[in-house]
């Protein structure tokens, strides 16, 4: 198969819907060569990053746009022009392999199209470069509402993010304090020849220097690591489990903040994961499994608590709600093209329904702490702070640390910081007259 014509077909496949990662895990084969492998997802990512600007070039490149039925070769003329702007492949090479992957396509007729646009950008690259430089969309590759948003929300901040959000992510891990300490690990990385630091903002989190396959990475298949980024890892500390206690972690999928709950505080009375995608939760099975864990999974809509809820009271809830994704772009650029401006209201408007359904759940003077990995107000601050006019047996515990910036409520970490994705923090106490209210 050609690695081009391939990645242009899983591109079809997100420009119709599926995410990134399901349409690479769907097409993908085991390639002979790792290098194609490698070619392959770096044009998938890059494309998709790349997005925005990529289409404003291909405009100035086509006279005139792609019928609807060709979009396999939009993609692919995407990807050519990805590796001539953004990639060190020699030019030659990008061509002709590019104009040869019409064929794997089975759609001969294109190859004079294909070769036409990219020598077209070619011949006025410095010209075409310039006038997409006027273009806030192209020059920062967001869709226009992504920019609104971030402007409104964060005006001093707003470029630095849209900046971070084309960057390649960190490799960020999670050591198993429970096996080893931090200082042991990074000294078991080192005498394995790779480079790493502490994330001095967690208490378990290191960033490699140069990424790796998991399964190389010393330790892994012995429990001692797991692959997370810094901000996720501050929801489980924040949380301040206890031993002995009854712990909610709803919308738990994939299952790191799950586990990272268990392995910072042993001998809980009981911790229960609920999330309604099947597939997902499957994989938090499959995380409790290889750290050798322990936890109640249930399939349902954490909402819908009687479905799912016996009636005996949590001393914590960890709420990861559902939301735009818009803090962790960097790893799933994908979402610049699949999010929508509709979205945020609604899904604004789901995050208050699990906040409220899931508050009667948990015990008075019990925590809840509410995360999202988005950067705009309307799925943070402004959640917690609607929540909080209607229900006066809550209050939101100041949380005391020096990540991130200080919200109205809560704090928000911005892509990029510390190294971090963006992540918003709430925590929440149920508070009543003569009870332990800090506990």
């Amino acid at each position: 198969m050609n690695v081009r014509a391939m990645a242009a077909t899983i591109l079809c496949d997100v420009m119709e819907g599926a995410s990134l990662s399901d349409a690479l895990s769907k097409r993908v084969m085991k390639w002979k060569d790792a290098r194609d492998e490698a070619l392959l997802q770096a044009l998938c990512y890059g494309v998709c990053r790349g997005y925005f600007r990529l289409d404003a070039v291909l405009k100035k490149c086509l006279d005139n746009p792609i019928k609807p039925r060709d979009q396999d070769i939009d993609c692919l003329l995407r990807v050519g022009l990805y590796q001539l702007m953004d990639m060190r492949v020699p030019t030659h090479a990008a061509v002709a392999e590019t104009v040869n992957a019409v064929r794997a396509l089975k759609k001969p007729w294109a190859k004079g199209l294909v070769n036409a646009v990219l020598r077209h950008y070619l011949r006025e690259a410095e010209i075409i470069n310039r006038e997409i430089e006027k273009d806030e969309t192209a020059f920062y590759s967001h869709p226009g509402f992504m920019i609104d948003f971030t402007k409104k929300d964060w005006p001093d901040d707003w470029q630095a993010i849209l900046t971070a959000n084309n960057q390649h992510p960190p490799f960020s891990l999670r050591v198993n304090l429970a096996k080893i300490t931090r200082e042991k690990y990074l000294e078991k990385l080192t005498a394995n020849g790779m480079i790493a630091q502490a994330i001095q903002e967690t208490e378990a989190g290191i960033t490699l220097t140069k990424p790796c396959e998991v399964a190389d990475l010393p330790g892994f298949l012995q429990s001692e690591i797991s692959v997370q980024d810094g901000a996720a890892q501050l929801a489980g500390e924040l949380l301040d489990v206890k031993p002995g206690q009854r712990v909610l972690d709803a919308c738990a999928a994939p299952g790191g903040k799950t586990t990272h709950i268990l392995e910072r505080t042993p001998r809980l009375q009981k911790l229960i994961a609920v999330d309604r995608d099947e597939k997902r939760l499957n994989r938090v099975s499959e995380n409790l499994a290889r750290l050798h864990l322990v936890a109640d999974l249930v399939l349902a809509d954490a909402g819908h608590i009687n479905t799912w809820w016996d009636g005996v009271l949590f001393d914590r809830i960890l709420l990861d709600a559902p939301c735009s994704a818009s803090g962790v772009i960097r790893r799933h650029p994908d979402i610049k093209w699949l999010r929508r401006a509709a979205d945020i209201p609604a899904l604004a408007k789901e995050q208050g329904r699990l906040l409220t359904a899931l508050w009667p759940t948990l015990k008075p003077g019990g925590l809840l702490v509410y995360v999202t990995c988005s950067v705009y107000a309307l799925e943070n601050a402004r959640v917690v702070e609607a929540f909080l006019t209607t229900h006066p047996d809550a209050r939101i515990e100041k949380i005391r640390a020096t990540f991130g910036k200080e919200c109205a409520v809560g704090r928000q970490i911005l892509p990029g910081m510390h190294g971090m994705d963006g992540f918003y923090f709430a925590c929440l106490r149920k508070y009543q007259e003569g009870v332990n209210n800090a506990y």
